[in-house]
């Protein structure tokens, strides 16, 4: 088990879930954590055990009984919250799949089209080719299309994102809530894991626009996101939500990745589900906030999010 720097206790056995943390009283609205709890996880658990909210991770790919009825959030994979979504009553908000598709081609960087897999098979040039939301096959440049998972593996109408291969020198993930950013991380340099804190200031505290610039020059490999660079990220991705609101809607919750290339270009490298993204050295308490809202009950989410649930399948026991 792992220690929680939080006030954490352990349920008697047969729950469904264990370390608790926060208020502990059935009435309470909680946080469930898939089994396999990573390090956003554990901040999370904490974040939310401050504010009085009981943060439960589950023993097992199973709703917890003793949390139906109630009111939960969840934070996990897409597998976990499809085994948990429907008996919790839960609304997952995702990104439509061809959202990157919709963005004009300055916000990009390069062209980008959502297809099938049988068509993406079809590929000869080398292509970035990834699922549009859950993990079923590894993102990456491939050769061709014969490099694809073929028919025995995945079906031919899977939905895949094919676009022309562009190299990031620094990679941001934000955390956005209602059209605002609340939290934010670097999480690569030259496309290695390089993880480092961002200041997400107030708007008016960093330029209108980003410009291009000649060559990436990133912050520091370790320590603390550099402010220039950081200010250009919070500028670029006000363009790309502005964007958003008219061309390529995003639910009120969701994560927004963007980088520098490096020809030196800002662009948008692609947006995900909220509640199962890693959140590096982003403020857990801001992503707290996001989470809470891109996971949570179904029936307190508005009418303008409705077009962004996932498709929670009927589980059978």
């Amino acid at each position: 088990m792992t220690s929680d720097p939080g006030r954490t206790t352990d349920t008697a056995q047969g729950t469904g879930i264990s370390q608790v943390a926060g208020a502990g009283t059935i009435g309470t609205a909680a946080l469930l954590l898939a089994p396999r709890i990573n390090d956003t996880g554990l901040q999370l658990r904490t974040a939310a055990g401050r504010r009085g909210l009981r943060a439960c991770v589950a023993t097992s790919w199973q709703a917890p009984g003793e949390l139906l009825g109630s009111t939960v959030h969840v934070y996990g994979g897409p597998l976990f919250g499809d085994a948990v979504g429907r008996e919790l009553g839960l609304g997952l908000l995702e990104p439509a799949a061809d959202w990157l598709t919709r963005l004009p081609p300055a916000l990009t960087g390069r062209r980008v089209t959502c297809t099938t897999l049988a068509e993406a098979r079809r590929l000869r040039p080398p292509a970035f080719v990834k699922p549009p939301a859950d993990k079923l096959f590894a993102a990456r440049v491939y050769p061709d299309g014969g490099a694809l998972p073929g028919p025995e593996v995945l079906d031919g109408d899977t939905p895949v994102l094919v676009s022309e291969v562009v190299r990031f020198g620094t990679e941001y993930r934000l955390f956005v809530l209602d059209g605002t950013v609340r939290a934010g991380s670097r999480y690569a340099v030259d496309g290695d894991l390089s993880v480092a804190p961002m200041a997400v200031a107030p708007a008016s505290a960093a330029p209108k626009s980003a410009a291009p610039r000649s060559a990436a020059t990133p912050g520091g490999a370790s320590g603390k996101a550099s402010g220039g660079e950081a200010a250009e990220v919070l500028a670029f991705t006000r363009d790309v939500l502005a964007a958003s609101v008219t061309q390529a809607p995003l639910p009120s919750a969701a994560v927004v990745d963007v980088g520098l290339t490096t020809g030196g270009r800002w662009a948008v490298v692609e947006a995900n589900a909220a509640w199962a993204s890693g959140g590096y050295a982003a403020d857990p308490d801001a992503v707290l906030d996001v989470v809470l809202r891109a996971g949570g009950p179904s029936a307190q989410l508005p009418a303008t999010d409705r077009p962004f649930l996932r498709d929670l399948p009927e589980v059978l026991r």
